[in-house]
């Protein structure tokens, strides 16, 4: 007996000791987006990644916590559309010592004598930096998007995939028939190889074909009647061979053209996730997330200390208080929130919200620095939101300037529009605010003069 229980102790410490040596030979790639066309304003002027989540966080924050999490430490970053936000933020954030091999490094888009084109799609912006990803000693790549909100220890998805002889690893995730047709459906054998990938199927016939067997369903300790499909996540493990042979093409997406060859012609399984996911790329999903945070108990927490989310150390102070009134909210450090009425809203950091104001159903991302430190123009009201204004379903971006007595609300207005074009202090003209899935949008930078009514 005694020398069982020895084997065993004995064998769960190669296990880890393997798995560690594995985490130490990964390499983990973040999309750094495209365009970001459908989170539009927002990303007018950064990328997705870089969009401000939860008051004080960035998207990339969450693939790169994960990453640390996992003892994963060697990261790039692919960037490419208004990227320099992104940038800073990454370098000012994510710092390692000079005697270790860890980093998270950017790796722009570049026109070069072998590759005179941006990145055309996301397996496209792996193949244009595959030798520089080759160069380095490792076994298994991570392919990472950098706009979804989630925990996940990579470990796990590491583990499975070594001990199921895996050359691509997906994970997938269950969701009902509804959303099932907005996603990549995966459809697994009983050893969760992949077997067959259809993109957004709509077809019901065809859908009834994808469904989640009973038999996987009762490993998932779900019921075997359930009608649940396996969603891809756009999360990848690739083994180096596969990941060449994978790119030996002119494929541009891993979604849409590498994932379906490479489950003709490799072992792809899949790694069923059963946490909380959300993909943030549209207004509406970014604004549903951010104001689901404010839930007593949210189905994401960033209060879990195993397994903390990291982001730019800014040392401001606590946030002050003034007799306001304040329910199901969100308040980041550095504010000074004086007699208002906050209910169900995430405030960013360095808000400034004055007398008399209601805020509710808005996520307001607060500035990047003080008043005093960046005065505005003659005449133009000091940063954040001033006395007896109404702000209400709404998304209010960095460094706004909202006056005295102002009203920001959705009501009786188009689901999609923009408003009047005003002169920026830039001297180029665009809309004051814009609407888009019903949701007011106060873009970066714009100033709302005192008792105007949006």
């Amino acid at each position: 007996m005694r020398s069982t229980g020895l084997c065993k102790v004995g064998g769960e410490f190669m296990t880890k000791l393997n798995l560690q040596a594995a985490t130490d030979r990964t390499l983990a790639i973040i999309m750094g987006g495209g365009a970001g066309t459908r989170l539009f304003p927002l990303t007018k002027d950064r990328s997705k990644p870089a969009v401000p989540l939860a008051g004080k966080y960035r998207l990339v924050d969450i693939p790169i916590s994960n990453c640390l999490n996992s003892d994963m430490r060697r990261m790039y970053v692919l960037t490419q559309f208004n990227s320099v936000s992104l940038h800073r933020h990454i370098h000012a954030t994510y710092k390692f010592d000079q005697f270790s091999r860890r980093f998270v490094e950017i790796m722009a888009a570049q026109q070069t004598p072998s590759a005179a084109q941006w990145y055309q799609g996301t397996a496209d912006a792996v193949r244009q930096n595959l030798t520089d990803f080759l160069s380095l000693p490792c076994e298994y790549y991570l392919i990472l998007s950098g706009d979804q909100l989630y925990r996940m220890d990579y470990r796990d998805v590491l583990r499975q995939h070594m001990d199921s002889n895996a050359d691509v690893t997906l994970v997938t995730l269950p969701v009902d028939r509804g959303p099932a047709s907005e996603f990549g459906i995966m459809n697994t054998d009983e050893e969760r190889r992949i077997t067959e990938f259809v993109e957004k199927p709509r077809d019901a016939a065809v859908l009834d074909g994808l469904r989640i067997p009973p038999e996987l369903l009762r490993q998932l300790g779900r019921p075997e009647d359930a009608d649940l499909y396996q969603a891809s996540t756009g999360i990848y493990v690739f083994n180096r061979e596969a990941l060449v042979r994978a790119l030996d093409n002119a494929f541009l997406d891993f979604g849409k053209h590498v994932i379906p060859a490479a489950i003709k012609e490799m072992r792809v399984m899949a790694y069923v996730f059963q946490g909380y996911w959300e993909d943030i790329g549209t207004i509406r999903s970014f604004f549903e997330t951010n104001l689901g945070l404010t839930q007593p108990l949210p189905p994401f927490s960033f209060f879990d200390a195993t397994a903390p989310i990291y982001t730019n150390p800014r040392f401001l102070p606590g946030s002050k208080v003034n007799a306001a009134d304040i329910r199901q909210a969100i308040v980041s450090e550095g504010c000074i929130i004086t007699e208002a009425h906050i209910e169900r809203a995430v405030i960013g950091v360095r808000s400034v919200i004055k007398t008399g104001t209601t805020i509710k159903n808005a996520v307001v991302m607060g500035a990047d620095y003080y008043e005093e430190t960046h005065p505005g123009a003659q005449g133009e009201p000091p940063l954040g939101i001033g006395h007896h204004c109404n702000v209400s379903d709404a998304i209010v971006d960095k460094n706004v300037r909202i006056g005295n007595n102002v009203v920001i609300s959705a009501d009786g207005k188009d689901k999609d529009a923009d408003g009047p074009l005003v002169r920026w202090g830039n001297g180029s003209q665009q809309p004051l605010f814009y609407i888009r899935d019903g949701i007011v949008i106060i873009p970066k930078g714009a100033v709302i003069p005192d008792g105007m009514w949006i």
